[in-house]
């Protein structure tokens, strides 16, 4: 150490014996890439600048929103519209200022992925879509870089160690899903929800692996995934295996990486239910249509830009037994998933009319607008 007086703040740990001053040192001299600055990159990157890693990249092109804040607890009401990266760096480095912060306001993608994750000893996954976990995962395996995955949905949440250890075969991410699921049977956390205490929970956990990870003590969860339900608070863990014999499609090389298309990996699927923002917007403008907004009442954005009925998908059935479909029909939610449900469900009742889920939901069509 340099200056105990300099380390006051780290005390509590150091005096841990299995820690120690040692401890200390090796996190000083960590370099950790955290990828999301919401709900789990937010109580990760608070803890971890806290403990005192050295060095903390944090990886985020979004802007904060009123809707982050039941979670994302770095931010708050003045912070709305600025970008997620600028203001934590900020706090962090105003909480900290013996350790070195990093900003890459940047989309990840495979050309940027490996030049940014190289700079960096460890990586932890704050993201919230199967598109960038899987670049990733894929982009650590390439460089040999261990990842601590987290993930939450509705009350449950999980939590595990990929690509690291030197006496067990390593698992990665793919390992656990081999294969992306169909965007339409999985909802994200801006459907489905979740409390704003679970992504707090499993962010921390995220964090805890790290310091085990770098200062050697405990169990990492190597080749393990915890989950935790927030409802009864039971925790079970499994133990992962690398799949063997199954055409295992992650790239070999960084040239590899570069060209393997990750969006159509996660996003490939296209139901024929389904309408796209321009067609949408065509269809609206010149015939009369019925439009159907299934997402709960007051989730946002709000739509004011044309007219539509909020049916909630919980009340859809009762819309569907009642209803008498003369119009084309339009559905949409906020991604598309939902809505999708609502068409086939609407579909089956009336097989001859025009029924449409609306490709991207809501979002995608807001974010469309902003372009033209």
């Amino acid at each position: 150490m340099h200056s105990f007086d300099k380390y006051d703040r780290y005390q509590r740990q150091i005096i841990l014996k299995e820690l120690g001053v040692s401890g200390q040192e090796k996190l000083l001299k960590a370099k950790v890439a955290v990828i999301g600055a919401g709900g789990l990159g937010c109580p990760a990157l608070q803890y971890l600048a806290a403990a005192g890693a050295g060095t903390i990249g944090i990886v985020d092109f979004d802007l904060v929103e009123l809707t982050n804040l039941q979670r994302q607890t770095l931010y708050n009401m003045e912070d709305i519209g600025k970008p997620k990266v600028q203001i934590a760096t900020k706090r962090l480095r105003a909480f900290n200022p013996d350790i070195n912060i990093v900003a890459h306001q940047v989309a990840l993608d495979n050309r940027n992925a490996m030049d940014i994750l190289s700079l960096y000893d460890i990586v932890i996954d704050g993201t919230d879509n199967f598109t960038t976990r899987y670049l990733v995962n894929d982009a650590c395996v390439l460089l040999g870089k261990p990842l601590i995955y987290g993930a939450v949905l509705r009350y449950e949440g999980q939590v595990g160690v990929f690509n690291f250890g030197e006496e067990t075969e390593k698992t990665n991410y793919r390992d656990l899903f081999p294969r992306p699921p169909l965007p339409s049977t999985v909802l994200s956390c801006n459907e489905a929800g979740v409390p704003g205490v679970l992504p707090g929970i499993i962010g921390t956990l995220q964090a805890a692996e790290l310091i085990k990870m770098v200062t050697g003590i405990g169990e990492p969860l190597t080749n393990s995934i915890m989950t935790y339900n927030l409802l009864n608070n039971s925790f079970y863990q499994f133990q992962l295996s690398p799949l063997k014999g199954y055409d295992n499609p992650i790239p070999r090389s960084r040239e590899e990486f570069e060209r393997f298309d990750y969006s159509w990996f996660c996003e490939r699927e296209h139901d024929p239910l389904e309408i796209f923002c321009d067609e949408f917007d065509v269809l609206r403008k010149k015939e009369s249509i019925t439009i159907i907004d299934v997402r709960e009442e007051g989730e946002l954005p709000i739509v004011d830009e044309f007219s539509c009925i909020n049916i909630p998908l919980n009340r859809f059935e009762d819309f569907v037994d009642a209803a008498v479909i003369q119009e084309k029909t339009v559905i949409f939610c906020l991604s598309g998933k939902r809505s999708l449900l609502a068409a086939k469900r609407l579909k089956e009742k009336f097989p001859a009319s025009y029924i449409y889920s609306l490709k991207g939901g809501i979002a995608g069509w807001k974010k469309q607008q902003m372009t033209k």
